[in-house]
C-alpha cells in the first residue's frame, strides 16, 4: 500500500507538471503538450533517448554475464570460498558517488593514472600512447568508462541473485546426469540454465531499470553527452525548465515500464522454449 500510495503521488504530480507550460512571459496554460513537443524537437533529447537506449542494451547483458561468471565460480566448493565471496561482494558496498569519482581520478586528462600508464610515465609498464588520451572528450569513451563503473558496482547483485538460483537446483539433477554420461556442456544447457530462467528474468528487469534510470557515473564522466537522466537533471537546474524536465521524466517512465513487459514477454518465451528442449 505505502509503494503503490508513493508511486501514484509521484506520477500524478509529475504527469501534473509535464502538462502544465510556461510561457516565456511566464503565463501558464494547461493541460498543455506543449511540452512533450519541445523535448521530441529538441535534438538534446533524442542524443539523450538513444544514448540511453544504447546503455541499457549493452549494460544489462554484461551485467548478466558478469553476475553469471561470478556466481558459478563461488557455487564450486572449494578452498577460501567464503573469501572469494566476501570479496566478490566489495563492489556493492562502496558507495557509487565513491566509484565514480576514483574512475574520474584514474581516466583524468591529462594527468590521470590511466594516461601516466599508456605514455610510459612508469618504468614497469611499456610506452603505448605517444600523448594521452582526453577520455571525456569522446561519446564513446566516455559513455563507455560510466559504463564500466556501472557494471563493476552492481554485478555482485546479479550474482546474488543467480547465486540463489543456483543453489535451488537440486543435485540429484547433476548426479542423474552424470550416471548417463552428460558433459558440462550438456548439464549446463539442459539442467543449469532452465532453472536459471526466473532468476536471470529477475536480473534482467531489475538491472534494466537501473541502466535506464542510470544518473551517477554519467554525470562525472560523462557530462556532455546526456543520458535521459542526467537530461532531467540539466533541463531543472541549469535551465530552469521543470515542465520539460517532467515530460522527460514521463517518457523515461513509459520507457521503464514498455522494457520491462518486453523483457518479461521474451523471458516467458524463452524459459517455454528452453524446457521444451
Amino acid at each position: 500500500i505505502y509503494l503503490a500510495g508513493f508511486l501514484i503521488l509521484i506520477l500524478y504530480y509529475l504527469i501534473s507538471i509535464s502538462l502544465t507550460y510556461v510561457t516565456p512571459d511566464y503565463v501558464k496554460s494547461a493541460p498543455s503538450l506543449e511540452n512533450f513537443r519541445i523535448i521530441f524537437a529538441s535534438p538534446e533529447f533524442i542524443s539523450a533517448f538513444w544514448n540511453t537506449l544504447l546503455f541499457v542494451l549493452v549494460g544489462t547483458p554484461l551485467e548478466l554475464i558478469a553476475g553469471l561468471v561470478l556466481a558459478m565460480v563461488v557455487y564450486r566448493n572449494f578452498m577460501f570460498r567464503p573469501i572469494v565471496r566476501s570479496i566478490f561482494l566489495i563492489p556493492v558496498a562502496i558507495p557509487a558517488l565513491v566509484t565514480a569519482i576514483i574512475l574520474l581520478v584514474l581516466f583524468e586528462y591529462p594527468g590521470g593514472h590511466i594516461n601516466a600508464l599508456l605514455t610510459g610515465q612508469h618504468s614497469f609498464f611499456p610506452r603505448i600512447l605517444e600523448n594521452p588520451v582526453n577520455w571525456r572528450d569522446s561519446a564513446a569513451f566516455s559513455l563507455g568508462v560510466s559504463l564500466i563503473g556501472k557494471v563493476w558496482r552492481d554485478m555482485p547483485i546479479s550474482m546474488l541473485i543467480l547465486l540463489a538460483g543456483l543453489n535451488s537446483i537440486s543435485p540429484d539433477q547433476y548426479k542423474a546426469a552424470d550416471t548417463l554420461g552428460a558433459g558440462e556442456r550438456q548439464k549446463f544447457l539442459y539442467i543449469t540454465l532452465p532453472s536459471l530462467v526466473p532468476a536471470i528474468a529477475s536480473v534482467l528487469l531489475i538491472r534494466s531499470v537501473e541502466m535506464w534510470k542510470e544518473f551517477i557515473f554519467p554525470y562525472f564522466l560523462a557530462r556532455r553527452y546526456h543520458l535521459l537522466g542526467t537530461y532531467i537533471e540539466y533541463l531543472y537546474h541549469d535551465w530552469n525548465k521543470s515542465g520539460e524536465a517532467a515530460a522527460v521524466s514521463v517518457v523515461l517512465f513509459a520507457c521503464i515500464v514498455l522494457f520491462a513487459m518486453l523483457l518479461l514477454v521474451i523471458t516467458r518465451k524463452l524459459r517455454f522454449r528452453v524446457v521444451r528442449i
